[in-house]
Formats: C-alpha cells, structure tokens, sequence
C-alpha cells in the first residue's frame, strides 16, 4: 500500500471519529490541568508522587504519561500518527523530562513556545523557498490550489509564532495557575476561533468546490 493510500485511509478514519480525534488531542491537556489544580491532594493520596516534586511537575509527569498514550491509541485507531501531536509529543517528553529531572518548571512552560515557533518557522520557511508545508501538518484535510495554500501558509505560520510569544509573556510575568488555566482553556478557543476565521478564504480556494461546479 502506498503513502498516499495509508494518508487517504487515515484522514477517512479521523473524518468518522472527530469526537475520538478531539479526545485524543483535548485528553492529555485536561489531564495536566487537573494534575496541577489537584496536585497537593494526589500527592497526599499517593505519597510516591511527592518524589516527582510540586503539582506542576506532578502534572507534567502525568501529561508526559498522557500524551504517550494518546499517540498510541492514535497510531492503532487510525493508522499513522499525525504530525503536530507527534511533534508535540517529543517535546514534552523532552522538556517534560527536564523539568522533572532537573526540577526545573521552566522547561515545560517553554514547551509550548517551542513547539509554536518549530511549526511557525517550519512553514514560513518552507514558503521562503516556495513550498507550502501546510498540508503536511493537517494531514492534507483539504485540497486548496496553490494560492490558497500559500495564503493559508502564511496565515498559520504568523499565529504559530504569535502563539509563541503569547506563551512567554504568560508564564514569565503570571503566576503557575495562570499559565496552566491559559495553556488549557485560552490557547485552545484563541486557535479555535483563529480556525473558523480562515473558512472564507478555505472555500474560496477550495478544488473540491470548483471540481463541483
């Protein structure tokens, strides 16, 4: 079987299970929130905890468990693992790891600033030498011509790294909680609404449209 066939395949499988997708991604997130809201308590409650450290790196540690579980269920459900989570899914175990072992918080703040500007850098300069890396990080979950492609490129490349620069002036001048709440329950509507103001310019450029007309 073909790349091309097994990418088909697995954008069919993630189209017939959004819920699942979205849980596989909102999962490990939600988990870090309660393992840093709940921290103290699980720490009490399982005192072999306290040797990881303070409810932050308590829920690194159980994000970084999270996240890996999530990508397994993900390669067994649908066939591949998409690129963003299992880029994602290094750096935390990476930083995560450093966090832990150095008990050092500021390596898992920093994750999200590193993964964003990866993926912003990554498109920008991919569209510096006239290549369109987009569809690559969706997993191709539509089809644009070429100008739509390199408008939506540049688009998402910018909010990668406004997302990056978000992160730092958060967690360098707020306090843990504030972080974990903006991480949690602020980056994700911030990208969610970015998503839905891009729709105008994905059907303008869309070839599945025009083929139809």
């Amino acid at each position: 079987m073909s790349d091309t066939s097994t990418d088909t395949h697995a954008s069919k499988a993630e189209r017939q299970n959004p819920l699942l997708k979205m849980a596989l991604e909102l999962g490990p997130l939600l988990i870090f929130f309660f393992g840093n809201l709940r921290g103290e308590w699980l720490a009490k409650t399982f005192p072999a905890l306290t040797a990881i450290g303070g409810p932050l790196l308590i829920a690194t540690a159980l994000f970084m468990v999270a996240t890996v579980l999530s990508l397994v269920i993900s390669k067994i459900v649908f066939k591949h693992l998409p690129v963003m989570p299992f880029v994602s899914g290094i750096v935390v175990m990476v930083f995560g790891g450093l966090s832990i072992w150095l008990q050092d918080e500021t390596f898992i703040k920093m994750k999200p600033t590193i993964v964003n500007t990866l993926f912003g850098v990554t498109l920008l300069g991919g569209l510096a030498f006239g290549t369109s890396l987009l569809g690559y990080v969706f997993n191709a979950a539509f089809q644009l011509d070429a100008e739509g492609w390199r408008k939506l490129t540049l688009r998402w490349g910018i909010f990668f790294l406004f997302l990056a620069v978000l992160n730092e002036v958060v967690w360098r001048n707020f306090s843990d909680d504030v972080w974990v709440n903006f991480k949690v329950w602020g980056t994700m509507p911030i990208t969610i609404l970015f998503t839905l103001a891009q729709m105008p310019l994905i059907m303008k450029h869309s070839l599945e449209d025009k083929e139809v007309k």
